[in-house]
């Protein structure tokens, strides 16, 4: 589901009638979608990108937080709200160190669900998107990406589309048509795809973008 002015959500709750209400309420302002359990979950999060995330902390089979790890180790960065019992405060702990960017304790009002999701949303854009590739940070909207010690590198506009490309999707392997297409000009051929992988990786690191044998490229993971 790709983002768009309503903004979209991936809500993650097992409870039917709490789903029910929370999506018809969600659904005025956000795309919603939903999935009931942590495996379903993970895999629209691997497949698809979201404004935001609303994660229930106790699902059957993967638990929330086992969810919201899944989702950093894959490199994610989408904020995450995850909803925990009253007094539960281990829940909380132990879904913030997954890396949940805040939590709402249940039963919680729909307003302030709300104010929760513009707040998450306006400071993940306030922080430049910025994206982890392994110990390296990428800033698309500033056309840069930052060492492991700071060190600021100024990319193109072509190399920086050439990360964006692979960073929003970081397991997904694409072929040079598939960056060709979303990436460079008509006209131009799958050798500019490699030129510019060579030109980035001159600029940072040759890890920065994994080579895939027969099948293309895709996000590194370099330290």
């Amino acid at each position: 589901m790709a983002s768009n002015d309503r903004g979209s959500v991936l809500y993650v709750e097992d409870d039917a009638d709490i789903a029910a209400m929370t999506i018809e309420m969600l659904s005025e302002t956000y795309e919603v979608e939903h999935a009931a359990d942590g495996e379903a979950a993970l895999r629209l999060a691997l497949q698809r990108r979201y404004d935001v995330m609303i994660v229930d902390r106790r699902l059957p089979g993967m638990d929330g937080v086992a969810f919201i790890a899944a989702v950093r180790n894959a490199r994610i960065t989408t904020p995450i709200l995850m909803l925990t019992a009253l007094g539960a405060v281990d829940d909380r702990v132990s879904g913030l160190d997954a890396g949940a960017n805040d939590y709402l304790v249940k039963p919680f009002d729909y307003d302030e669900l709300l104010a929760r999701l513009r707040a998450l949303r306006r400071a993940f854009r306030a922080e430049g998107r910025r994206r982890q590739l392994g110990d390296w940070t990428f800033t698309p909207d500033s056309q840069a990406i930052y060492d492991p010690s700071g060190f600021r590198i100024t990319l193109t506009t072509t190399e920086s589309a050439l990360l964006e490309l692979l960073s929003d999707s970081p397991e997904h392997v694409f072929s040079r048509e598939e960056i060709l297409s979303s990436v460079f000009p008509d006209g131009e051929s799958t050798n500019s795809v490699d030129t510019y992988v060579h030109y980035v990786r001159r600029k940072s690191t040759p890890h920065i973008i994994d080579t895939v044998r027969a099948r293309g490229y895709r996000a590194g993971n370099p330290s």
